[in-house]
């Protein structure tokens, strides 16, 4: 079989099925309307103080707040509360924290079943919590499958599957007929259904809810306050807004892909944009044409994947493949509309889904992840011990970051747990180079990984050395 994606350009049809869409993330919609928090806007204090209201920074203030309730807390969000990746991504929950088995285990073998089993506690819990903070994040636990679409890779979901039952998950192999009666698509050869730790949520709602738990818990949110300076002062953080200061005792970093604020923190991550497509939604006979009934999230296993998924209203979104890093990594509103992968986006959702020909895209959008050369979430501390922070998550941080938030308000309250002791949070990933090696390397690596999937998955000699080197892309 050929390599699936087609070699053509995109058609105008192509183009014309997103031409109309709106340039914003479809979650945003599913939110009600509401007031602001006020932006800072004075001198402050607090005991602590975290910067970012994402997902990572809004499960850090309610942990805050479960460890110390009279805790005076503040969160400064330089937009609006999960404005950024929190609801940009595509809502799939899964409980690794390693970016799966085969890449813990490549890089900290000696954990992975500690590790293995703090995500799945990590899973249940974040469940937990939801009805505990009553979220109604539109939580389906419904699994994932991941498909093969050329014969190559079909050996590698059999690894797959053995690797996963070995560490306690539940999965069903599935050959090209048992998937495609799942999910009707002419490029399936076959699939790994992973009914254990994994489903979707609404990631808006999730955020959002978490944004109201925070603010009847005592948290203080001021929004539209981006930081400009950290610094200490007298043994404390002065933290410095467009139009306030506030000094804390302590200072978590929850900035996902957005400068870091504290410089040698920037030499871990990379900026990487995604995009995403989102369908209208499908009529009875399109849904029936292409079965999903399980309604299990998707994605395919090349290095250059894409992620798909239905929303609860019946749309199809369709996100990834491209990953898109830009000289010095810059992040913004103004790169949120990208053409040439829209264009490649909407190809390959008309190869994968023929018989939905002639449906139509309403939303489109874009969003920097905040990349790590070994996949997943980074620790550490800065100034003194005074500011700890949790990034890298490589665009698995919905379920991710809850444990990252907690482990990184333990390390900075200095509580010793499980997790803080172990090799995966004590030790840093590989630095990416600096400008201009490190733009040259990324773009190297992205056509090696594209060069890889033509080439039935074999990795050339650049790509096997930052194997060597635990120096790592993906999108």
């Amino acid at each position: 079989m050929p390599y699936p994606w087609p070699t053509t350009a995109p058609s105008g049809a192509h183009r014309a099925a997103y031409a109309d869409a709106e340039v914003r993330a479809y979650w945003l919609d599913t939110v009600p309307g509401r007031e602001q928090h006020a932006p800072l806007e004075s001198r402050a204090r607090a005991q602590l103080c975290i910067v970012g209201g994402g997902f990572t920074g809004l499960w850090a203030a309610l942990y805050a707040k479960e460890q110390s309730p009279e805790r005076d807390v503040v969160v400064l969000e330089a937009t609006r509360c999960g404005a950024g990746a929190s609801s940009r991504n595509g809502g799939f929950i899964i409980s690794t924290l390693t970016h799966g088995l085969a890449n813990g285990l490549a890089r900290f073998p000696r954990e992975m079943l500690r590790l293995e089993s703090l995500a799945h506690q990590n899973f249940e819990d974040l469940a937990c919590d939801l009805e505990r903070y009553r979220i109604d994040a539109e939580l389906e636990r419904v699994g994932q499958i991941t498909v093969a679409l050329e014969p190559h890779e079909l050996a590698g979901l059999q690894t797959e599957s053995e690797l996963a039952r070995e560490y306690g998950h539940r999965v069903e192999l599935l050959d090209a007929t048992a998937m495609r009666s799942q999910v009707s698509s002419p490029t399936y050869l076959g699939g790994l259904w992973q009914q254990s730790d994994a489903g979707l949520v609404n990631p808006a709602r999730l955020v959002d809810g978490l944004r109201r738990a925070a603010d009847a818990a005592g948290v203080r949110i001021h929004e539209h306050s981006p930081v400009r300076v950290l610094a200490r002062n007298d043994g404390r953080v002065r933290v410095v807004t467009e139009a306030g200061i506030l000094d804390a005792d302590g200072v978590l970093l929850a900035t996902s892909a957005y400068p870091p604020l504290v410089r040698a923190i920037g030499r871990y991550v990379a900026p990487v944009y995604d995009y995403v497509l989102m369908s209208e939604p499908l009529t009875a006979a399109q849904q029936a044409a292409v079965g999903w009934s399980g309604r299990q999230g998707i994605g395919d296993t090349g290095n250059r994947f894409h992620y798909y998924r239905l929303s609860t209203d019946g749309r199809i979104l369709w996100g990834g493949y491209d990953a898109v890093y830009r000289y010095g990594g810059p992040i913004g509103p103004h790169l949120d509309d990208h053409d040439a992968t829209f264009a490649r986006l909407s190809q390959h959702f008309f190869t994968t889904f023929p018989q939905l020909e002639g449906l139509r895209f309403s939303h489109r959008w874009g969003g920097g992840i905040d990349t790590c050369s070994r996949f997943s979430v980074f620790f550490g501390r800065a100034l003194r011990g005074r500011l700890a922070y949790a990034l890298g998550y490589t665009g698995l941080g919905v379920a991710a970051s809850r444990f990252g938030a907690r482990t990184a308000l333990d390390l900075l309250d200095g509580r010793r747990t499980e997790a803080t002791e172990l090799s995966f949070v004590r030790r840093r990933p590989v630095p990416f180079p600096p400008e201009p090696l490190r733009s040259a390397v990324i773009q190297l690596t992205r056509r090696e990984l594209a060069a890889a999937d033509r080439r039935e998955g074999r990795r050339g000699l650049w790509l096997r050395a930052l194997d060597r080197a635990g120096l790592g892309f993906d999108s």
